[in-house]
């Protein structure tokens, strides 16, 4: 039976496809050190475990849930984006609680896109965007981020940009892979770019308190609530990636277009989870800060190895990940990572993995403990 033309331009993710083959080098005894996937290696704060534990023991937790999540998880996001980004959002209709922000890529594509429409993808980015878009048979349009340009959109060529077909717009600042910081100017030019050719804006938004000196949201730019939705996740900043969750929060109308899509694939979310997420979303900033001091020792030591390796740091950057420049030569950069992973037993992602303007760049995830960090520069002394 052959499959659907959707999948004719999917591949395997990468990070699926080379996990199995680090996996393979494991079980034949190497001593990999994965420093490629940023998955939080911290546990979640105590009073997030208690939670979900707790509310085991209630009545309606084992049934259905609502769609939109229970009322007081909405009332929580809405609290949790006036105090940390001073927006004010509607828990009826501005509120939408997903299984991970992954999941609001594809209900938001499923949504708005048909065959034959365009989407701005940037380049370095976030897979997934491209490949979401594929499946909905749509065109990926990329808009290239560059170091000149402290990697933001170059607005010049946004305004020369044939736009007709565009109805979406991915935004991910702080911007993954390179760590670039959330500008106020570029979300500012964006949503009145954006308002003036009906295009909807969605800004990836995991990253926002991580060696941050201030989290941000797209929706506290006057006019954002007219044109622009922000995907968040719990999965990054409370250490909480396996429990998938995280919200879409914005634009009214897209927030009923998007429940309409999701209440068709999943019958709500477990009531623990929903829990927990409650709790996380009371923490208050030291909960940020004791994280933060983790990430930044950790931060340290990697740039050491970076240096070990003779790759460079260019910009300063905020995030979960360490972006840096290899070496000039005639080298790809999945050539580059695969000599360390083969010769070294360290695993680390390669730039183009996020797209050609990943060409002759390296990701390093933090989600590594120190002493681990520490094992992997001492396997370049030798």
């Amino acid at each position: 039976m052959k499959t659907a033309k959707r999948l004719n331009n999917i591949k395997e993710y990468y990070f699926s496809r080379k996990l199995r083959e680090v996996g393979e080098m494991i079980k034949v005894g190497k001593p990999i050190i994965n420093m490629g996937i940023g998955s939080p290696d911290l546990d979640p704060h105590p009073d997030i475990v208690k939670a979900l534990e707790k509310s085991i023991l209630e009545p309606k937790a084992h049934m259905y849930q609502n769609y939109k999540g229970i009322p007081e998880l909405r009332k929580s996001v809405t609290e949790f984006y006036k105090t940390h980004y001073d927006v004010d959002l509607d828990p009826d209709s501005q509120v939408l609680p997903l299984m991970g922000s992954k999941e609001g890529i594809m209900h938001i594509s499923m949504a708005y896109l048909n065959p034959g429409d365009e989407v701005l993808i940037p380049n370095p980015g976030y897979p997934t965007y491209a490949s979401v878009t594929r499946l909905m048979q749509a065109k990926a349009i990329t808009y290239d981020l560059k170091l000149s340009n402290d990697w933001q959109p170059d607005f010049k060529e946004l305004e020369n940009l044939d736009t007709t077909k565009v109805k979406i717009m991915w935004l991910n600042y702080p911007h993954m892979p390179t760590g670039a910081e959330f500008l106020e100017s570029t979300f500012s030019f964006l949503v009145k770019w954006a308002y003036e050719r009906n295009i909807l804006l969605v800004n990836d938004n995991p990253y926002s308190f991580i060696l941050t000196k201030k989290p941000k949201s797209i929706l506290s730019i006057p006019g954002a609530e007219s044109v622009a939705v922000e995907l968040n996740s719990l999965s990054k900043s409370f250490n909480m990636a396996g429990w998938r969750i995280g919200m879409l929060s914005g634009k009214k109308s897209v927030i009923s277009e998007v429940l309409k899509v999701k209440s068709n694939m999943d019958s709500g979310m477990f009531f623990g989870i929903q829990k927990g997420a409650i709790a996380a979303l009371k923490m208050k900033p030291e909960w940020f800060e004791k994280l933060n001091e983790v990430y930044n020792k950790r931060k340290e030591l990697i740039l050491t190895l970076i240096n070990k390796i003779g790759a460079k740091i260019e910009s300063k950057s905020v995030g979960l990940f360490l972006w840096a420049k290899i070496p000039e030569g005639n080298i790809s950069s999945e050539e580059f990572v695969d000599k360390i992973l083969y010769e070294k037993n360290i695993f680390i992602t390669p730039g183009t993995v996020f797209g050609m303007q990943g060409e002759g760049y390296i990701r390093f995830s933090l989600c590594v403990s120190e002493e681990i960090i520490i094992e992997a520069i001492n396997r370049f002394k030798s």
